[in-house]
């Protein structure tokens, strides 16, 4: 059946969508867990909304949809807050980070819902192995050809989300020497990387959508992994390519750090995206995710090479005239702090080596979800 026409909605609103583990205290491993948490907060009304993920050792919430900043810390730390008072009383932790550093995918079970058990037997292992965790971020879009413009124009800055996200440097227990490794699970599948080149919603849904319907591989949206893609029948684009940063703070951040960034692109005032300049796109993608703030990118445009640090510092400071239009001047002073300071996984790495083992970088993980200042 045809694409749905795109849905209006308000533009520059977001919201924001966090994938967590579950974790044994006995041991720091992931916990199947997902059914009983689920159970006991049907009980405990609190804000957005929290479903389970893939796998039975993982959640997502749910933000509402918010216009600013300090709204939406606000209800990602109610929901937070909500969230580790369920845990303590099934004795489980919950911790964010982009992949859980010793859980085996073999040991995961699929969660009982029709379109998991479907991607299982479609992907086979993939399922399981993608039980990694993920930050999404959604921005409003006024109509269909706004969303096409904002899906490229933003290419240029993805590289700044990965390396702000960056928390996944341990899998299968190792260090993998990527910031963020999670993306690489994103990467096995076959739907997963850009979206094709249109500036136009008719065309994309008329021609590239049409001629994808008709290959019998894709039915809906939900079956691209695309980093960026739109949704139509919300009336956003949707971020994909954050690993779930260790704290609610740094996930607000990034989202207001996107609304910003739109607000910006939406005036036009920059030279329009175009299709190559996706040739330096999965090279500075990979810098992303091998390197994070130390990685080095190629402009688009100019084919300049840029520490990735030092654009997301430049980026940040042309970006706060925005931010000040926006209430989120405290959000991009939180990234730039974080740009200089280290990422999540540098955090992560920290504490693995000052406990002696991945279980204490696990144990740390749960302390920095719950907002303990001193993890």
């Amino acid at each position: 059946m045809p694409l749905d026409a795109f849905t209006p909605s308000t533009p520059l609103t977001f919201g924001v969508e966090l994938e967590l583990q579950l974790v044994n205290l006995s041991d720091f491993n992931l916990t199947a867990a997902s059914p009983d948490l689920m159970h006991l907060l049907e009980r405990k009304p609190f804000p957005g909304n929290v479903t389970p993920e893939i796998t039975e050792s993982m959640i997502e919430i749910n933000s509402s949809v918010h216009t600013s900043y300090g709204p939406l810390l606000a209800e990602l730390t109610e929901i937070r807050d909500t969230l580790v008072a369920a845990s303590d009383t099934l004795n489980i932790g919950i911790a964010g980070g982009g992949t859980h550093p010793f859980q085996h995918w073999s040991d995961q079970r699929i969660s009982a819902k029709p379109r998991y058990e479907y991607l299982s037997q479609l992907y086979g292992y993939l399922a399981k192995q993608f039980t990694v965790f993920g930050q999404h971020v959604h921005i409003g879009c006024a109509n269909g050809d706004d969303a096409m413009y904002l899906l490229h124009a933003l290419n240029r800055y993805l590289p700044h989300f990965i390396a702000l996200s960056a928390s996944s440097p341990f899998v299968q227990g190792h260090d993998s020497l990527f910031e963020s490794a999670r993306l690489n699970s994103v990467f096995a599948f076959p739907m997963s990387g850009r979206a094709p080149f249109t500036l136009s919603w008719q065309e994309f849904t008329d021609v590239y959508f049409a001629k994808m319907e008709r290959t019998n591989i894709i039915k809906s949206m939900k079956d691209f992994y695309w980093d960026l893609r739109p949704k139509p029948e919300f009336g956003t684009i949707e971020l994909r390519v954050c690993d779930t940063p260790l704290t609610v703070e740094r996930a607000a951040a990034l989202a207001a750090y996107l609304q910003a960034l739109c607000h910006h692109l939406l005036e036009r005032k920059d030279e329009a995206p175009a299709e190559d300049d996706y040739l330096v796109y999965n090279y500075n993608r990979f810098q992303a995710c091998r390197f994070g703030l130390d990685g080095s990118i190629t402009h688009p445009k100019t084919y300049d090479s840029i520490v990735i640090r030092d654009d997301i510092l430049a980026t940040l400071e042309r970006m706060l005239p925005h931010a000040e239009a926006l209430g989120s001047v405290e959000a991009l002073q939180h990234l730039a702090a974080a740009a200089r300071g280290g990422s999540d996984a540098a955090i992560l790495r920290r504490h693995a080596e000052r406990e002696g083992s991945v279980e204490g970088m696990v144990n740390a993980a749960i302390g920095h979800f719950r907002g303990d200042r001193s993890a």
